[in-house]
């Protein structure tokens, strides 16, 4: 196979893994959507989550008895910012509208780019910043569809809503950079399920405190137990998926992927609620995947190999190594 083929088979298969992550993040954004206009209770969605990753991958990890390669309290710090980067994101449907969650939930390719360049010494080639550039015109196509189709402004709470959305999408970003720095150079079952052990306990200690009385007075029907597995199932594939992809094409890739979510939203509206839709979410679709495989074909090092092998030059690379050594 020749390496001009190889490479766009490479894109191709990155570009059908990213997509994959994102229409299953459209899914959890619906089905957490449904639970919010019932149950004020985001935390306890995370500690579904949270709990089955611990229990499917920390089986895979006490059957291996291996020990960690990353400091726990690496993982702990993962973990917090995972947690509240879900709380901010889900909690703010109580005050915004989900088309508002979504696009704003796209400051993360602002941030990942940032946080990736000054701690994992990634260089982004002009071409990737057009591949970006291009995704995020997309996305202006898109707030112009929901003026007039989505009602992007109803909410009880609008502004702060979308500032906790913002501010939630940091504590992503900065949970995605620490997962793509860990499964690069570590182990991704081990990130996985530690990421959920702790993920789980927090969630667990902030639940019993903040959410008690909610979940009290709760009262289950078939709309909300339906809304809760959906969600459940489709968080834990994307807990899955999500370090294999930022593995093979890092974490600026991964959150410009996630750009599409909006748009696959469309499909579930059309097909499920029988909702008409603009047809600039579909001219929206195409630029924003255009975007992201020119951001795809244009990278030069997706996996970073080049700082990792040089690690001499950058410090940053020897701190768990230094701790645990092997």
């Amino acid at each position: 196979m020749s390496r001009e083929n190889e490479e766009l088979r490479k894109t191709l298969v990155d570009l059908g893994f990213g997509q994959l992550v994102s229409f299953d993040l459209a899914i959890m954004t619906f089905s957490a959507s449904l639970v919010s206009t019932q149950v004020d209770a985001p935390l306890f969605l995370s500690f579904t989550t949270y709990s089955a990753v611990a229990l499917v991958y920390g089986s895979i990890m006490l059957y291996r008895r291996q020990k960690l390669m990353v400091p726990w309290y690496c993982y702990a710090l993962l973990g917090f910012v995972d947690v509240h980067g879900n709380y901010l994101v889900n909690k703010a449907f109580q005050f915004t509208s989900i088309t508002s969650v979504t696009i704003l939930d796209c400051w993360t390719i602002i941030w990942s780019i940032i946080l990736t360049w000054m701690f994992l010494a990634t260089r982004y080639s002009l071409w990737q910043f057009v591949g970006a550039a291009i995704c995020v015109g997309g996305l202006a196509l898109v707030l112009l569809s929901d003026a007039g189709v989505a009602g992007g402004g109803s909410g009880s709470n609008p502004l702060l809503g979308d500032f906790l959305v913002i501010l939630g999408s940091i504590f992503f970003t900065m949970s995605n950079v620490g997962e793509e720095f860990c499964v690069k150079r570590k182990d991704r079952v081990e990130v996985v399920t530690m990421i959920g052990v702790f993920g789980m306990l927090m969630s667990a200690s902030e639940m019993s405190v903040l959410e008690r009385n909610t979940l009290a007075s709760m009262k289950w029907s078939a709309g909300l137990f339906s809304a809760y597995a959906v969600y459940a199932v489709s968080s834990f594939l994307f807990c899955m998926l999500t370090p294999f992809v930022l593995k093979r094409s890092g974490s600026a890739f991964f959150n410009l992927s996630m750009l599409t979510s909006d748009m696959w939203a469309v499909v579930i509206r059309i097909f499920i609620y029988k909702q008409k839709v603009d047809w600039l979410y579909y001219l929206a679709f195409l630029i924003v995947v255009d975007g992201i495989a020119i951001y795809a074909n244009s990278e030069k090092d997706p996996n970073n190999t080049r700082a990792l092998e040089n690690a001499d030059k950058h410090p940053e690379y020897h701190l768990i190594n230094d701790e645990n050594p092997r």
